[in-house]
């Protein structure tokens, strides 16, 4: 995995390009960035492969799937079972990410759903996956700040 601070200069400004318009073309970066298509091509890919960018799919909003509805799931494992539970985590689609946080909770989960309704399925699936023992979910209202990175990148 690539860190912050491993990135140049060269590789923040052109984070910063795509971050401003991710669909934009390497020949275009590189001509608005006055770089080789070469570097920009190679540092990307350098990039890509050491993880340090996310895959294109998380920048679909669930919202445009039918999935308008957010919320954290907070679940208590039993703890001879974190694979099993984290391997039936992976394969609940409405799933976006799962964290072991420090604390009092063992994971805590982001997902989406269509409806209240849904969400109340979706806390069901998470509930019933093998070594969860106890679920809190609270659904998000609305998003005041979207994720971003690109502060980060001036830093």
């Amino acid at each position: 995995m690539v860190i912050l601070q491993q990135l140049d200069a060269t590789d923040r400004r052109i984070l910063v390009a795509l971050d401003e318009d991710p669909r934009v073309p390497i020949m275009v970066l590189a001509q608005k960035l006055g770089l080789a298509r070469g570097t920009v091509q190679s540092r990307l890919e350098r990039m890509t492969a050491s993880g340090a960018l996310r895959p294109n799919s998380s920048r679909v909003l669930p919202s445009a799937l039918g999935r308008g509805v957010a919320a954290s799931v907070s679940a208590e494992l039993d703890q001879s079972h974190l694979n099993e539970a984290i391997e039936a985590l992976r394969n609940i689609p409405e799933v976006l990410e799962c964290h072991a946080p420090a604390g009092d909770t063992d994971l805590l989960i982001r997902v989406v759903a269509s409806s209240p309704d849904d969400l109340y399925r979706v806390s069901e699936e998470i509930r019933l996956c093998p070594g969860i023992v106890r679920t809190s979910t609270s659904m998000f209202l609305r998003e005041v700040i979207r994720y971003r990175t690109t502060g980060l990148l001036g830093a």
